[in-house]
């Protein structure tokens, strides 16, 4: 791949050591941050061939002026890329997915210091720590203190000053136990502040150092004889020995460890991070990275592992990973662990990174219908060989019996669901006789004309109910109005669900199970339902005029209503005068009575 002009004179003068390039186009927007063990090498790889990821090759043919940061270390130039893509975002640049607004807990900068739950983290000097994915946990934690250390919840200015000056007076809290009343110097700032120095070690996962103090500190009050002061402390032990055997205890051996583990699919990589304190889990917590370019595992793995060190302010000098990596990690020993309790970590991380991806595609499926039916609609096409997503399907039937009454129902799937507004019925207008071929052929073109002249939509897939013969005679109507290479067309016979193409005499059988032929078989027996209601409704219809016709005065909606009313023209017959009179009126039913009675060989039923 060629270098500009521009660009030669810096590449040819980037030194062989570790940093950040950023490349820019010819606007000035950044594009890509990298980092490199030698900037020289890396960057040089970009120009010295044409790639196999197109939108490498694009990228770099926007490059119009580079920049570099030289670093000390290759883990520097990681931490410094990381924050770069967080600082610029670069659209070529893999992007961290966590789009949720994590909580932490807040130890507040200020005289005797609230402690308290936020989503923003302010730079005050005030200590944060989390953030915790599991907001249930946070409230557990924060619940679990308050109640071991009543703390004031007030947003008072508690300055030794305001204290002395007796501004405030005690509240509600104080009384109900839940505060011990600094802002009336009931409580003094070296209890208050030890009461969060031990506060701070809960949060951090020390429990160990904090229970052995109390119980020196129970001991010591009983040998003094305040019982009260012991049983208080015991009570403190109670509750905190409590709270750790919920904890997730993975060994007393394994103590301040990282453990990462990573996965990835085609479109992200996702790392898994548990901290470990004292043998327990004390934090949890996966990521997604969106894959932009051709990024490696490792590559991945490591801008995970910075992201989560430094968000977590993890220390941990021993990190354990689920695959080896080239990098080293300062003033930290990475491990690849092969058996143990260890290994059995890794296991547990991996397990966590399965669940989440799990349940991401399964939020994914229910969020967006959209989505699932797009995957349908490929589905189809690709099944069906078909030139565009078949977002529209119109089907049609056929239905008569011994030739009388022939309809045809066409029904209508939109998105692959039914459609019914658009469902349509048709009465054969020109065909005489049972003649399914011929019938298919006229509703057709009596469909698309009218679609053609009125500009309706036309469906990218049109589906017949039955073999080659239906189909042909569909496929001359479309041909006949220039449509045959415009719209998708196949037939579906019923007794083997064979699907038949156009000009192919060999039919398609698609597995039982896809979802192409879930979706034929659906709109075929919708057109086939609809057409049969339509024919039953026509076949009344024919009987009520083959009984009713010919009397004077009685029409074809006289006669539905009055089949309507009375249910058959047997009970039609039974009824008396005065019930068919409030129907159509006496004059009319004295005629209709006396029609029907004579037609059966009966003396007039009404008197005129």
């Amino acid at each position: 791949m060629d270098l500009k002009d521009q660009l030669k004179p810096i590449v040819s003068s980037l030194p062989e050591l570790p940093g950040v390039y950023q490349y820019f186009d010819e606007e000035g927007t950044i594009l890509y941050v990298g980092k490199a063990k030698n900037l020289k090498k890396r960057v040089s790889s970009y120009f010295q061939k044409e790639h196999d990821n197109a939108k490498l090759n694009l990228l770099v043919r926007k490059i119009n002026s580079i920049n570099y940061i030289v670093v000390k270390t290759e883990w520097d130039a990681l931490l410094l890329e990381n924050s770069l893509i967080k600082k610029h975002q670069p659209r070529y640049n893999v992007m961290l997915k966590d789009d949720k607004t994590y909580p932490w807990i807040c130890i507040k900068k200020e005289p005797f210091p609230r402690i308290f739950s936020t989503r923003k983290v302010i730079k005050d000097g005030s200590e944060y720590f989390g953030p915790y994915a599991s907001v249930t946990l946070m409230k557990t934690v924060l619940e679990f203190v308050r109640k071991l250390y009543p703390l004031r919840t007030c947003s008072l200015n508690l300055t030794d000053e305001n204290i002395k000056k007796k501004k405030f007076k005690r509240c509600l809290e104080y009384h109900l136990g839940n505060c011990k009343g600094p802002c009336e110097a009931l409580q003094t700032k070296e209890d208050y502040d030890y009461s969060i120095s031990q506060i701070r070690q809960i949060i951090k996962g020390n429990i160990h150092s904090v229970i052995r103090y109390l119980k020196d500190q129970m001991d010591e009050q009983a040998g003094k004889w305040e019982f009260e002061k012991a049983q208080q402390l015991k009570e403190k032990l109670e509750l905190l020995e409590k709270y750790q055997s919920h904890s997730a205890v993975v060994s007393p051996t394994i103590s301040n460890v990282d453990v990462f583990t990573f996965l990835s699919d085609e479109k992200s990589g996702y790392v898994n991070y548990l901290k470990i304190v004292n043998g327990a889990i004390i934090q949890s917590h996966t990521i997604e990275l969106n894959k932009k370019l051709d990024e490696t595992p490792e590559e991945l793995l490591l801008m995970g592992i910075a992201d989560l060190r430094e968000r977590f302010g993890s220390d941990s000098s021993e990190i354990l990973l689920s695959q080896s990596i080239e990098a080293e990690v300062p003033d930290a020993t990475v491990i690849v662990p092969q058996k143990g309790d260890k290994r059995r970590l890794i296991e547990l991380s991996e397990n966590n990174l399965k669940y989440y991806i799990r349940e991401k595609q399964m939020l994914a499926s229910l969020s967006s219908p959209k989505k699932r039916e797009d995957e349908k609609l490929e589905q189809m096409k690709k099944d069906l060989q078909l030139k565009e997503l078949p977002h529209r399907i119109e089907c049609f039937d056929n239905s008569n019996i011994q030739g009388a009454f022939p309809v045809a129902a066409m029904t209508v799937f939109v998105n692959g669901k039914p459609s019914k507004k658009d469902y349509r019925h048709f009465n054969i207008r020109t065909v005489v006789g049972p003649d399914d071929f011929a019938s298919m052929e006229e509703v057709i073109y009596r469909r698309y004309k009218r679609a053609l002249e009125e500009k309706q939509p036309l469906p990218q897939l049109i589906v017949i109910d039955g073999g080659k013969g239906q189909l042909s005679s569909a496929l001359k109507s479309l041909e006949s109005l220039g449509l045959s290479d415009k719209i998708g067309i196949i037939g579906i016979a019923k007794k083997l669900e064979e699907i038949y193409f156009p000009g192919d005499s060999i039919p398609l059988y698609l597995d039982k199970r896809s979802i192409t032929l879930r979706i034929i078989q659906q709109i075929r027996d919708e057109a086939h339902r609809f057409g049969i209601t339509h024919h039953r409704k026509r076949r009344s219809k024919g009987a009520i005029q083959s009984s009713l016709n010919g009397i004077e005065g009685i029409g074809e909606k006289t006669a539905e209503k009055l089949l309507k009313t009375f249910g058959s023209v047997a009970r039609l017959k039974k009824a008396s005068l005065e019930e068919v009179s409030k129907i159509i009126g006496e004059e009319k039913a004295r005629k209709l009575l006396n029609t029907l009675s004579q037609a059966d060989g009966v003396s007039p039923k009404i008197k005129a």
